[in-house]
């Protein structure tokens, strides 16, 4: 890898760290229940990665810039596993599971939402 794509990695980390860091700071949604901020954050990555997906980019520049570096730095994998270990050091077997099933599935219909209505057009 050369040092242009590490300075596009970089450049699209950084937006997607200043994106990460607002959605955390900025929103919290109560829907009968708390939706934390990583998880909000998820959801959106999602939505932009089904986006990504149906625009079917081939530059390297674009994938480098987008996939590896924004959506890399924005996604948060590690604070989801680290939530769902919060849970299981507690003892809260039921609130695990939820938690699972509720990142794992909305994060897939985010991501088809993304994807569909990019192909809808």
């Amino acid at each position: 890898m050369d040092v242009y794509s590490i300075a596009i990695i970089l450049i699209g980390s950084t937006f997607g760290l200043i994106l990460r860091i607002f959605i955390k700071n900025n929103f919290k949604i109560n829907i009968g229940f708390a939706i934390q901020s990583n998880t909000i954050v998820n959801f959106v990555a999602s939505f932009f990665l089904g986006i990504l997906v149906a625009l079917n980019f081939i530059d390297n520049e674009i994938l480098f810039l987008l996939y590896t570096g924004f959506l890399g730095c924005l996604s948060t994998f590690s604070s989801f596993i680290k939530q769902l270990f919060n849970l299981f050091k507690k003892r809260k077997f039921f609130k695990l599971f939820f938690h699972y099933i509720e990142v794992i599935f909305f994060s897939f219909m985010f991501f088809y939402l993304g994807f569909y209505l990019i192909k809808l057009f």
